[in-house]
């Protein structure tokens, strides 16, 4: 299951929108929104942004962090993020960061610093 292509779909239809609709106001195709909501292919993260500005919901939302369309990250825990470098292996080593209980892996850590620090120059 793919969650941020369920979303996509979901806000979409909520908003009462065609494919088409969605496409034009985000500039990007509707064969590519298509694949987004099907699962074939993810967005980018320019993509994400103008979905999540558009429905005014969370990135964390789209990306199936959280149920809660507006809830974002606490500004202490935000700090600490924007603090981490991304190209410090060894820092990321030092640190468990887990979700649910399960350690990120090194990859999933550098996307949610990622969306992290977009989430944050956005507001």
């Amino acid at each position: 299951m793919n969650m941020i292509g369920d979303r996509i779909a979901l806000l979409r239809e909520k908003f009462g929108m065609t494919q088409e609709e969605l496409s034009k106001k985000i500039d990007i195709s509707r064969a590519s929104l298509c694949h987004y909501e099907k699962s074939r292919r993810e967005p980018d993260y320019e993509t994400l942004v103008k979905v999540a500005d558009l429905f005014k919901v969370s990135l964390d939302y789209l990306m199936g962090r959280t149920n809660d369309p507006h809830q974002t990250l606490d500004p202490n825990i935000r700090s600490f993020v924007d603090q981490l470098e991304l190209s410090d292996d060894l820092l990321m080593e030092k640190f468990a960061l887990t979700i649910d209980g399960t350690k990120l892996s090194f990859e999933e850590a550098k996307r949610f610093i990622a969306f992290v620090r977009a989430e944050r120059a956005f507001k």
